[in-house]
């Protein structure tokens, strides 16, 4: 065994140095192959992959099951449970039936307001860059100087310092922007992002866990207390009647304590009827750990020994995140 295997799987099952906690990880998307653009986006080799390593180490459980064993104090080992967010297509055509190969379940936390044709204000920024010819781009509607593009890494410079210069505006006023920059460029851009209400169906039917992820993706500590509270509830509401069962999970936008959502935030969750609800501060869950403000961890290496050496060391840390 290669030194990394040997150093993950002794974080994994090593009792004396670790108690038994669930690893939740993070995707997004899933591409069907690596994205030139974005190299470090998850696409279906290496999810399989990743996957594949992981589960030789550690065991997989649906994340309901999970939180509800360290609650019970009945999850005897280390272990692990997939989380998807924001209700991208390719997780049900290209995510879904890896892990309906390799025999593993999922959580899909979805904004449900993207759904059948609708696109997130990110992505439009991304695919703008993305069609936008070699020379220069034009900014001044958010404010940014031309920028000059002449290969996929200027494209990269461009989306990272938009996104980065905008992405804690006013949504209705980032969204006017957004519109203007698609309007102004000309660009086809495409309409088949995010899945379809007839996708999210096909996960639930498949044994997949649907969670909400409130409407349209907000900073719900930039928002006013009905606006967030709306968010909350008709995003659960609108998940509720695709599938005709009650939802039972919430993950909440970008997540991070204390700059993404407060306290009065995790007390809307609370009221709007959900179980628990994941942020995304760094560690492992543990029986002690928050269930309304559980850990998460992101799985962005390239590099697979890299990823399940970084996964090892997350689970040396408690909620290294204060909880709000």
């Amino acid at each position: 065994m290669n030194l990394p295997n040997l150093i993950h799987r002794s974080a994994w099952s090593t009792s004396s140095l670790f108690q038994p906690g669930l690893s939740i990880l993070i995707f997004h998307r899933v591409l069907a192959k690596q994205d030139p653009l974005f190299p470090g986006e998850m696409y279906a080799q290496r999810f399989a992959e990743v996957l594949t390593r992981l589960s030789a180490c550690a065991e997989c459980v649906p994340l309901l099951d999970g939180v509800r064993a360290l609650r019970n104090g009945v999850l005897k080992r280390p272990s692990f449970a997939i989380t998807f967010d924001d209700g991208y297509a390719d997780n049900a055509e290209i995510a879904l039936p890896i892990l309906q190969r390799l025999g593993l379940q999922a959580t899909f936390y979805i904004s449900t307001g993207y759904l059948n044709g609708g696109r997130m204000w990110n992505d439009s920024v991304i695919e703008v860059v993305r069609a936008a010819p070699v020379g220069t781009i034009e900014l001044s509607v958010f404010d940014l100087p031309v920028m000059h593009i002449a290969h996929d890494g200027d494209r990269r410079n461009v989306i990272d310092t938009v996104l980065r210069h905008i992405k804690h505006q006013a949504p209705a006023e980032r969204q006017q922007r957004v519109d203007a920059f698609v309007a102004s460029s000309g660009a086809f851009l495409p309409n088949n992002l995010m899945m379809r209400d007839a996708q999210v169906r096909e996960l639930h039917q498949a044994g997949m866990t649907l969670g909400a992820h409130t409407l349209t993706h907000p900073i719900l500590a930039a928002q006013d207390v009905d606006a967030a509270r709306r968010e909350i509830v008709e995003g659960k509401a609108a998940l509720e009647k695709i599938t005709g069962e009650p939802v039972q999970t919430f993950a909440y936008p970008n997540g991070r304590p204390h700059q993404d959502y407060r306290a009065e935030h995790v007390q809307m969750v609370k009221d709007a009827g959900f179980e628990f609800a994941v942020s995304t501060a760094l560690g492992t869950a543990r029986a002690a750990s928050d269930p309304y403000q559980l850990p998460r961890f992101t799985p962005w290496d390239m590099n697979t020994d890299k990823f399940l050496l970084r996964l090892a060391a997350n689970r040396l840390l408690q909620q290294t995140a204060e909880s709000v």
